[in-house]
């Protein structure tokens, strides 16, 4: 996790992210209350037993989006680290070797680095796990195309993971128009034995049946939700492991309020729910608790 130390509204990534808002509140009482949400999720996942490796950005240059490190890393079971290609200029500046020694002082083996982002000279993006949602044990990449999600890179980056990918598009109401969602870890999360999927935002049914024949091939339980419960982040969680390998799911309490009760009762059986209020980063970030964390799946030295 990334401590941010100037978070706020970035206009650079507004023109498609459509669950970003903005008003006139002065940017650093935004930044405080960000920082506030930030020290308590740290703490909720400290105190559920999770390990958490938090590194402070810096002021210089400034990052505004940097509380989302999984957009620009993934980190993997071989030692394999990868960089992305960003949309946002401001962005590509998240991307920092100190951060990846950080890592590796923490007794994690750093093997092979592939870097991406070569691809941003041709104007094409894959902002991680955010467009991303990795399936690791059955070796999938599910990923709705946007000008975030390129289909060449995903592509390219499938072929390194050996990952199969699986692409669809999927559409979220604004303004009265149906536009593409960002990224994908917004109306879809991977368990190890359930998926959390918005598949009213997949218009095409083709691809939305493809969608549900992969999940129910490797043996997930949908468990489906709504557009406007989507709108609330609550295809923004993630299922992790405590250090006694318990499991533990991450959503944001807007995701988890808007959650039915038979939503949270299927979703109790893969795990604790840990809600966690960070308001002011959704608001203004367009991103929830998923997006705030980069899992480290690297082998120990």
């Amino acid at each position: 996790m990334i401590e941010p130390v100037a978070f706020g509204f970035n206009a650079e990534t507004a023109g498609n992210n459509y669950f970003q808002q903005n008003d006139a509140t002065a940017a650093a009482e935004i930044h405080k209350a960000a920082a506030a949400e930030f020290t308590a999720m740290r703490k909720t996942l400290e105190d559920n037993g999770v390990k958490v490796i938090v590194i402070r950005d810096t002021l210089q240059p400034h990052t505004p989006d940097s509380i989302f490190p999984n957009n620009w890393v993934s980190f993997h079971y071989d030692g394999l680290t990868i960089l992305y290609p960003m949309f946002a200029p401001n962005r590509r500046a998240e991307r920092r070797t100190d951060i990846l020694k950080a890592i590796e002082n923490q007794s994690y083996l750093l093997g092979n680095k592939v870097d991406l982002s070569a691809f941003e000279a041709d104007g094409k993006f894959l902002e991680g796990t955010g467009s991303m949602i990795l399936d690791r044990v059955n070796r999938k990449a599910y990923a709705c195309l946007s000008e975030r999600t390129d289909r060449d890179v995903l592509d390219v980056c499938c072929k390194i993971l050996n990952f199969k990918p699986v692409t669809f598009n999927a559409l979220q109401t604004f303004e009265g128009k149906r536009l593409p969602i960002y990224h994908t870890n917004v109306m879809m999360s991977v368990g190890d034995r359930f998926a959390v999927v918005c598949l009213q935002s997949i218009d095409d049914a083709a691809e939305r049946e493809k969608v549900i024949a992969e999940l129910e091939t490797d043996g997930k339980e949908i468990i489906e939700i709504s557009e406007t419960q989507m709108h609330r982040f609550a295809g923004n969680m993630l299922q992790i492991e405590n250090r006694t390998g318990e499991k533990r799911i991450v959503l944001s309490q807007t995701a988890y309020e808007s959650l039915e009760t038979f939503q949270i009762e299927h979703l109790k059986q893969y795990g604790k729910l840990l809600p966690v209020a960070i308001p002011v980063i959704e608001k203004y970030g367009g991103g929830s608790v998923r997006c705030m964390m980069a899992e480290v799946f690297l082998p120990p030295k």
